[in-house]
């Protein structure tokens, strides 16, 4: 199985619309790849928060119709990393704090796959918002699920971003039948060591592959950490990019994840349900 992690500069001085059209043909020679990976917000930035509200678009907006007919395109499955998505009116309570939005059509932090058709497989809405009480934690909405899709080869379960400081997810993830963990990020540079230390013990201790695709450049004032990463069952780094927009491709053995597990089966003495402590 062949993957490419599409690490793209999310820069002030690109529109939308332009990075959109350029990402769509960066996606489309991919072809004879299996699986495309795109970062997190890679549209507005994840950290451009006041964007969001003008920004925000239904899962039928323009983003969604240029990455099905690139995912089609080229014949992938894509992750098409996720936008600022506006929920249709009345489908939840989100926060009303951004322009443009309202209580009945909640903003969410929204990831898209894609079929080799270009069907729209999967979206994952973010669970897990980063900010702590200010930017996306109350600009967005929370999601509710977690999400996998099957690949002819594997099980994708997709996180994104700040979701990755969650063991608990990824455990819930592997208990679906993940195998794979896809992660998409905005990942400051500030905080470049934590990216690839938790990418690589999600990967240890879930006994699965970890493809983590975060940007390059700079955008809102936030350096980006760029260093997309692949990890093995065993935590092994398959191959890290550097600092600037590039097209990290690594060839994977699913086999290998069962394999890990038959050999070293550490799931199977998980404890669960144990009793909170008396103080």
């Amino acid at each position: 199985m062949r993957a490419s992690l599409l690490q793209i500069d999310v820069n002030d001085d690109e529109s939308v619309a332009s990075r959109r059209h350029r990402v769509a043909d960066l996606v489309r020679d991919q072809a004879g790849v299996d699986l495309v990976v795109l970062p997190e917000l890679w549209t507005t930035g994840a950290f451009a928060y006041e964007e969001f509200g003008a920004a925000a678009e239904p899962l039928d907006g323009p983003t969604h119709q240029a990455m099905s007919k690139a995912a089609s395109d080229a014949g992938v499955w894509l992750h098409a990393g996720s936008i600022p998505e506006r929920a249709p009116t009345g489908t939840g309570s989100g926060p009303s704090t951004v322009s443009g939005s309202t209580p009945d059509a909640p903003l969410y932090n929204t990831s898209l796959v894609y079929s080799p058709v270009g069907e729209l497989v999967a979206a994952y809405r973010k669970i897990h918002r980063f900010g702590f009480d200010k930017g996306e934690a109350v600009l967005m909405g929370a999601g509710t699920e977690l999400v996998t899709v099957r690949l002819p080869e594997t099980v994708v379960g997709v996180a994104t971003c700040y979701d990755l400081r969650f063991p608990e997810l990824f455990r819930g993830l592997v208990d679906a039948g993940a195998q794979t963990f896809v992660v998409p990020a905005g990942w400051p540079e500030r905080r470049r060591s934590h990216w690839t230390l938790l990418a690589r013990a999600r990967a240890v201790e879930n006994q699965a592959y970890v493809l983590a695709c975060g940007t390059a450049g700079t955008h809102a004032g936030v350096p980006q950490a760029g260093h997309s990463i692949v990890v093995d069952p065993w935590g092994e780094v398959l191959a890290e990019a550097g600092s600037g927009e590039e097209v990290l491709t690594v060839d994977l053995d699913p086999a290998k994840v069962t394999t890990t597990r038959e050999q070293f089966p550490a799931l199977k003495d998980r404890l669960l349900g144990l009793e909170t402590p008396r103080r």
